[in-house]
């Protein structure tokens, strides 16, 4: 025996059928014994048992990754509310026939913003189209977070050039659904914001952050410090748009505040257009 559980083994079917029928009826569902532990949710839900959802949300990905040749990566972040040219277009035309000034305000943001939706497009579709004609071991695939906007428009460029790519999505309260462009067998979704950022660094060969807002700083940080502390291997950190993160972060004012060491100003790259992006990883790893 292999081991493998039947997925059509009738008692599956009905652990599965029991929560479906709680859910849709809007009841509790109630703690029975008798049911198989791993298809007993409210079993799987307690609090002694995060370790075991934890492991989880560690080993879907990692073995689905494996499964269809993903060891590197360049991950992609940015923000979820940008949008394409074209739909930004459409929108600031609404925008102007409702007459509404804040709305006219935020649409032409938003058109301003659309350039970056198509770089990440574009620069991913660059990326997928070199590791066409690469070994396995020097192919590098597209990785965002699976949601709208920036992420989206990577696993776009990815889709357009005929690759694969992945999408760590998380559960949040205001549901946010992944985005249509990402490889169906690779979209994962997580509770855990640590173990999905565990994900975007386990295989990352590079980082590129567009700009973006609260999540995107968070990553981007984390990086940072994980690559300083020596927590992860040194990767080419690509920030897109100078003029953004320039006027957002300061970081001279921490090596003048001793905060941080001159030689960690080198830790990121600013670039303004796909051809530099792309050029900075590529001379990183000689490719």
């Amino acid at each position: 025996m292999d081991g493998m559980l039947d997925p059509h083994d009738r008692r599956l079917a009905d652990a599965w059928e029991t929560l479906k029928s709680h859910y849709d009826s809007g009841d509790s569902l109630k703690p029975e014994s008798n049911r198989l532990a791993f298809a007993d949710p409210e079993f799987l839900l307690r609090r002694e048992t995060r370790g075991l959802r934890m492991q989880l949300e560690m080993l879907k990905p990692d073995l689905a990754q494996k499964e269809h040749g993903i060891e590197h990566t360049v991950v992609v972040f940015g923000s979820a509310r940008f949008r394409s040219e074209a739909e930004s277009h459409r929108e600031l035309m609404r925008a102007r026939e409702s007459g509404d000034a804040q709305a006219i305000a935020k649409a032409e943001t938003l058109l301003r913003n659309a350039g970056f939706y198509e770089q990440s497009r574009a620069l991913a579709r660059t990326i997928t189209q070199f590791s066409a004609t690469q070994a396995p071991e020097h192919k590098l695939f597209i990785c965002t977070g699976g949601g709208p906007g920036i992420m989206e428009a990577a696993n776009r460029g990815a889709q357009e050039a005929g690759g694969i790519s992945v999408g760590l999505n998380i559960a949040l309260p205001h549901e946010q659904s992944p985005n249509p462009y990402i490889t169906p067998d690779l979209s994962f979704k997580f509770h855990y914001f640590a173990l999905r950022k565990m994900h975007f660094m386990m295989r990352a060969k590079a980082l590129v952050a567009f700009p973006g807002g609260f999540g995107t700083l968070d990553e981007l940080f984390e990086t940072l410090t994980l690559v300083q502390c020596k927590k992860a291997k040194p990767v080419p950190i690509v920030l897109f748009g100078s003029a953004y993160w320039k006027r957002l972060f300061n970081p001279h004012v921490l090596v003048e505040e001793g905060v941080i060491a001159q030689e960690d100003l080198d830790l990121f790259t600013y670039v303004d257009s796909v051809d530099h992006a792309w050029q900075v990883i590529r001379a990183f790893y000689e490719l």
